[in-house]
């Protein structure tokens, strides 16, 4: 067993960028057959999928947390053999309490309504085949350690954390495997959002913003790239963790030390 996805179908949400799409590359440079890569923004999707080679790709745009959206899908995910539960968004970035309820549900919508319809959908799919699967949902080291004015976020991560294990029991008897994720500090456009991070890009530059930023936030010094997220990532999708499930690998750099 190695981590060879040849022949494989795969999903991957919030594949237009970051980890996402980072993920898509590796599983098209280790032989996934069909790739159905799914994000909001329709045309960043269409031209990250354009740089895809060497698998089928098929693409999904669409907001994870509309329900209608993943019906509309379902015909699209038969013979699914992988799914990675990837989309998420921030905001919210107040203290408990100054959130309004619209902020705190429009999180919530994304990452983890977001997550839950995507790996039931997935469930769905492998269940219909009949041969099992794989499933993989990115949490957040934020869902381990809190930090103020991120209740939302953090609430929302932590939340996908238990939907992993509740959905790793309940789909062993079919042989679908079910894992979570949590990076710490990524190099992702999710830092973008971040008031804080957009003022000191705009002095220094986008590398060393996120210099800057790891000094003080993680104690390996950096943060991590995309590909290295992915490559653990796909670990848990592949057949080498055939034997795992209900698990989360926590990746941070010593962030949540």
């Amino acid at each position: 067993m190695s981590n060879d996805f040849s022949g494989k179908t795969a999903l991957v949400t919030g594949a237009a960028s970051g980890i996402g799409l980072a993920v898509v590359r590796h599983l098209a440079a280790h032989g996934a057959r069909r790739i159905i890569m799914s994000d909001l923004n329709a045309d960043g999707l269409a031209a990250a999928a354009a740089t895809i080679g060497g698998a089928k790709i098929d693409t999904l745009a669409g907001d994870v947390s509309d329900e209608a959206f993943w019906e509309a899908a379902a015909p699209a995910l038969e013979g699914l053999d992988i799914a990675h539960a990837n989309a998420g968004a921030g905001g919210a970035n107040v203290p408990l309490a100054d959130c309004d309820l619209a902020a705190w549900r429009r999180v919530m919508a994304v990452n983890l309504d977001g997550a839950f319809l995507t790996i039931r959908s997935a469930m769905r799919a492998m269940k219909a085949k009949g041969t099992g699967g794989a499933c993989l949902i990115t949490a957040s080291a934020a869902g381990v350690k809190p930090e103020l004015g991120s209740a939302a976020y953090s609430v929302a991560k932590a939340g996908v954390i238990h939907l992993a294990k509740c959905a790793a029991k309940e789909g062993a008897p079919d042989r679908i495997r079910v894992n979570a994720y949590a990076p710490g500090c990524v190099e992702t456009p999710i830092w973008e959002q971040l008031d804080a991070f957009k003022e000191l890009e705009a002095k220094i530059g986008r590398d060393a913003t996120f210099a800057e930023f790891a000094k003080t936030m993680v104690p390996l010094g950096r943060f991590a790239k995309p590909e290295e997220v992915a490559a653990q990532m796909c670990f848990l999708l592949s057949d080498a963790s055939s034997y795992t499930t209900g698990m989360l690998l926590l990746s941070d750099g010593g962030y949540t030390l």
